[in-house]
């Protein structure tokens, strides 16, 4: 039976926007719950989730950006864990038959990367940053919630990207300065990290397809289970700087900034998403080239303004 009502947070943020068309084109007769709570008061989301009442709730709130968590850990560790924590805990108390799909992240793999080969469920969790960590810790406690009765299911996406997403992560950190300097409002110069790496890259309309997929099926997937999103396809991180550049027409040059080097980065970081394609019928349908065309066409828009 599919879910009627969702409770969704983190709703108002960039992967939210882009999942709730999707929840409304694959649920189209269910209601979504979708206002804003801090997932650090346990009494404010208890109440949110006492009056929902969901079937099924997506868990998206979160510090999602490894800049942020690294500048201020005691936050990331308040919200990541904690907020994951009263979250299953007020479903526990107040919707027990919910089922609760909480988005985690494949960079809890962290050092479990160094293999060199696309890692599926079974890699080792080993975070290499606090972003990381915060994700991992609260993997594992759903995962140890789901023995004693809370039907948590887990998706670790890899990398993604898309329209309207934070300069924070690498690809729309890319396509900003390019969109600044195709309209003239800086010297044709861009700034960058590390371009070896390899990365596997989503966009964010796929990834927001496979949660949807989770919702409308959470109930005949197992407490418990863990799926990784991820397209198999690593891709060099100045490969795809190059791309974003003959995508937007734009020459420049291209200079290492050392404050943007991470400490902790890993050769190549891929996933194997088999179980995905199998559980959901699930895998990556949007062609690498319009992700780029367009998330470099919502920098155009928003540099304008």
């Amino acid at each position: 039976m599919q879910p009627e009502r969702i409770l969704v947070t983190g709703a108002g943020g960039f992967v939210g926007r882009h999942l709730l068309p999707a929840l409304r084109l694959i649920l189209p007769g269910a209601e979504l719950f979708t206002q804003w709570v801090d997932v650090t008061d346990f009494q404010a989301l208890a109440g949110v989730v006492s009056v929902a009442k969901p079937d099924v709730c997506v868990h998206l709130a979160a510090v999602a950006a490894i800049p942020a968590a690294r500048q201020n850990p005691d936050h990331a560790w308040t919200v990541n864990l904690h907020g994951t924590l009263n979250l299953a805990n007020a479903i526990k108390l107040h919707a027990p038959a919910c089922a609760l799909v909480f988005v985690s992240s494949a960079d809890a793999y962290g050092a479990s990367f160094r293999a060199g080969t696309p890692l599926n469920e079974e890699a080792p969790l080993a975070p290499l940053n606090v972003y990381g960590a915060t994700k991992a810790a609260a993997d594992l406690a759903l995962g140890a919630m789901a023995q004693d009765g809370l039907h948590a299911i887990r998706l670790r996406p890899f990398n993604h990207t898309g329209p309207g997403q934070s300069d924070e992560f690498m690809v729309a950190a890319f396509a900003r300065q390019i969109a600044r300097i195709r309209l003239g409002l800086q010297e044709p110069v861009l700034n960058v990290g590390a371009l070896d790496p390899y990365r596997d890259i989503l966009d964010v309309r796929d990834v927001c397809t496979a949660y949807a997929i989770s919702v409308a099926q959470a109930k005949s997937i197992a407490p418990g289970t863990i799926l990784n999103l991820a397209s198999g396809t690593p891709r060099r991180v100045g490969s795809v700087l190059q791309q974003l550049l003959l995508v937007a027409g734009v020459d420049a040059e291209i200079k290492t900034d050392p404050a943007r080097l991470r400490p902790s980065d890993i050769p190549m970081a891929c996933g194997d998403a088999a179980k995905a394609r199998e559980q959901l019928g699930w895998a990556p349908a949007i062609p690498w080239e319009k992700t780029l065309q367009d998330v470099v066409e919502d920098w155009l828009v928003r540099m304008r303004v």
